[in-house]
């Protein structure tokens, strides 16, 4: 079994525990990170305490050889889309894929993600097209957050001091 396979075996129960929901869980060298959600979003609080609880579940079952960091953090506004079930999460919203070479298609796409299936996505471009990618053939996607500026709000000049000067 994978280390990321036997994470998320032993995190799975712990997230369910505190009414969080597991997103995802990397393995890259020496870090581990375990993404977590919850509906309406996740506090420092709980992230902070499910940390121990991972923290100390890892240390008692000893799944990672050798030295590695522990990370828990929240997927973000910019989320990583890797398994079918993030995308249904993510379906309505903009996304941004990266294709495999031999794509039929351009490598990279940026549309609203129309519809998740067993075996893909279809993307809907800003000019209406659509635009089916098979999960096999997704180098990477991610949704696609849109900071908005502030609102202008015209100047207005407040005099420091409303005394008239005398000569």
């Amino acid at each position: 079994m994978a280390i990321v396979d036997r994470v998320r075996e032993l995190v799975a129960p712990l997230a369910e525990a505190v009414s969080v929901d597991l997103y995802d869980v990397e393995h890259n060298g020496g870090v581990v990170r375990v993404l977590v959600d919850a509906d309406g979003g996740i506090n420092l609080d709980a992230i902070a305490g499910l940390s121990r609880a991972i923290s100390r579940a890892l240390d008692e079952h000893d799944p990672i050889p050798g030295r590695y960091t522990l990370e828990v953090s929240s997927p973000g506004l910019e989320r990583p889309l890797r398994t079918p079930e993030h995308f249904r999460r993510a379906a309505g919203s903009e996304v941004r894929v990266k294709t495999l070479a031999g794509f039929d298609g351009p490598r990279r796409l940026t549309g609203i993600l129309e519809r998740v299936a067993d075996d893909g996505v279809d993307l809907r471009s800003t000019d209406g097209e659509v635009c089916r990618v098979a999960y096999e053939q997704l180098a990477s996607a991610r949704t696609v957050f849109e900071w908005g500026s502030r609102p202008h709000r015209p100047h207005q000049s407040q005099p420091l001091d409303n005394r008239e000067a005398k000569p």
